[in-house]
């Protein structure tokens, strides 16, 4: 897949079929809107435009404060996954947020693109104050050029998936409900570094993740069975999000006991797959009781992971 990050670094694409959108945790829904680009393959080249910063940062007075299913770089390697051939990032800024519907269809797509067909989903609109969207297009299509094809609401699901109720059910602490609109486990990445090294006294030791993008929503607090993508290949093991109440913890922290793992891996980047919800966060009434806790949750974290068959064989 070759990717763009500028929209002057593309130019027209051989009987370009395109689609237009945020694509935010490239859910189940935007999977559907893909898939339907993937079947075109055999008439032209597949273009995928996405935009970044999300539009609501620039435009929403509390857009600052909007959490993203997806680091830029984890939309990237979703939509490379999915098969298309070329990937538009076009920077997001209140300039380009002017421009209108007529001009973002001629600039960016005839122009640019030379596009031949366009496939959005039902609710999508673009331009300035969203005027743009199917209806649009489809009275202009012969003026354009291009061909203009809408996925009903009903083809895409029956419950409405969206990435904000994807995000309400994280931060409410329904996993499964993200699971199933996700159609994947959410996932966290960032770097190892160093933390207090509590968990080592009591036989749990941990990696201490930092994830930079401050962008990225992280879950309700609790324990959770994991997978873990390291260099040293995929392991099993039990995450903790929140403060730590045992040890009197102030900074809200992410952290993995990776099991049957001896390695210093700080200062690497790894992947951590939410497998499943396993308890809330509980303060014990000290560190042997906290001991006893961990080991029922690897416990019950070991037997998620085995039954679901989750991990490759080693």
């Amino acid at each position: 897949m070759k990717v763009y990050n500028q929209i002057a670094e593309i130019s027209k694409i051989k009987e370009a079929v395109v689609t237009i959108g945020t694509f935010d945790g490239v859910h189940l829904a935007h999977q559907s809107i893909i898939k339907r680009l993937i079947a075109q393959k055999g008439t032209g080249e597949t273009v995928l435009i996405t935009f970044f910063p999300h539009p609501k940062m620039i435009l929403n007075p509390l857009g600052s404060d909007l959490k993203l299913l997806n680091t830029l770089n984890e939309r990237i390697e979703a939509i490379k996954n999915s098969g298309i051939d070329h990937l538009l990032i076009i920077p997001f800024s209140k300039e380009f947020s002017e421009q209108s519907s007529e001009e973002f269809t001629q600039n960016v797509l005839i122009d640019r693109i030379g596009t031949k067909k366009l496939i959005i989903g039902h609710d999508h609109r673009f331009g300035k104050n969203r005027t743009g969207g199917f209806d649009y297009l489809k009275a202009n299509a012969e003026r354009f050029g291009f061909e203009v094809e809408e996925i009903p609401r009903q083809e895409i699901d029956e419950t409405t998936i969206s990435s904000s109720k994807i995000r309400e059910s994280l931060l409410s602490g329904e996993y499964d409900t993200a699971q199933e609109l996700l159609g994947y486990c959410y996932s966290l990445s960032g770097k190892v570094v160093k933390g207090k090294q509590l968990g080592r006294t009591i036989g749990y030791p941990t990696a201490n993740i930092f994830i930079e993008e401050n962008y990225k929503l992280i879950p309700a607090n609790g324990v959770f069975a994991v997978s873990v993508s390291t260099s040293r290949g995929k392991f099993g093991g039990m995450l903790n999000i929140g403060f730590r109440p045992t040890v009197n913890g102030v900074d809200r922290t992410i952290e993995v006991n990776i099991f049957d793992f001896d390695f210093d891996i700080y200062d690497e980047n790894i992947q951590v797959n939410i497998i499943a919800f396993i308890r809330n966060e509980q303060k014990f009434v000290g560190l042997d009781a906290l001991k006893d806790q961990l080991s029922k949750d690897k416990i019950a974290s070991e037997n998620i992971l085995k039954t679901l068959n989750t991990l490759d064989s080693k």
